[in-house]
């Protein structure tokens, strides 16, 4: 077997609800869409996708895509198999569990490439060789995008640990997120994304977090005043303090002050 071949190449503008399967191939086959909707079900799962996404199916994995009965997909296949081929896939965001990418980069390049392997078809030698070779490039800029999105995970981790270590040094101060952001040098949106992706909570909602868990200590280990403690900690006014106290705790500071003083006697008495 050749170390990647193309099996077949294509592209649609599906009519209304079009269907393919249940079925299986005996290639992997890559979809990507370039307008419209639809739905993509395998692994007992279903998936919506839309223009800028891909999805593959994997050899001998029962699959159905249907096209959207309102907005149906157009979408640019290749079908291809070899002794790379797992190896490449391995390489891209596309996986067995979720064999699929959301608004995938290079969106136009995928769609062009793709059409290259199109127009090179034939049953030459030559035919042959020029459709892996785009098929190269084509799988190519899939690795190239998950290249990108680490390396902005790996910046997104940059950002949000200088956010937090600022954060654990400015906690108790009127500090506002266009703030947090200038500090860090990015926009107010990059960072809400910078957090998002790495502790799935925005900023002020860390920032929340972070001032009452310092509360919480404060309320345990002290006899300073709710008020006192609210200023503590960043908080000026302390009916918002407490409001934001029980939404994050589940109960008012003076309650959680006084759990613990419970807690403190019953290890007391032991």
């Amino acid at each position: 077997m050749m170390s990647l071949s193309v099996y077949n190449v294509g592209f649609q503008k599906c009519t209304p609800g079009y269907q393919w399967g249940p079925g299986v191939r005996d290639h992997y086959l890559i979809h990507h869409i370039v307008s419209g909707k639809g739905l993509y079900e395998v692994n007992g799962k279903t998936y919506e996708l839309a223009a800028g996404d891909s999805f593959l199916v994997y050899p001998f994995v029962p699959v159905v895509y249907r096209a959207d009965q309102d907005d149906p997909w157009e979408y640019y296949w290749v079908g291809f198999s070899g002794t790379d081929a797992s190896t490449i896939l391995r390489s891209t965001d596309f996986s067995r569990e979720t064999p699929l990418i959301h608004q995938a980069g290079y969106s136009d390049q995928i769609k062009r490439q793709i059409l290259h392997i199109y127009d090179a078809r034939g049953n030459d030698l030559e035919h042959s060789v020029e459709m892996t070779g785009r098929l190269y490039t084509t799988l190519a800029l899939f690795i190239k995008y998950r290249s990108r999105q680490e390396a902005r995970k790996d910046s997104y981790q940059t950002y949000v640990e200088k956010a937090i270590s600022y954060i654990a040094s400015h906690y108790s101060y009127p500090i506002s997120i266009e703030e947090l952001a200038s500090y860090v040098g990015i926009s107010r949106s990059h960072l809400f994304r910078a957090f998002q992706t790495q502790l799935s909570v925005s900023p002020k909602e860390y920032l929340s977090q972070y001032r009452i868990r310092q509360a919480c200590s404060l309320l345990a280990h002290s006899d300073l005043s709710v008020t006192a403690i609210a200023r503590s900690v960043g908080f000026e006014n302390s009916l918002y303090f407490s409001r934001v106290f029980h939404k994050i705790k589940g109960l008012t500071p003076t309650d959680y002050a006084r759990s613990q003083t419970d807690v403190i006697k019953e290890e007391s008495c032991q």
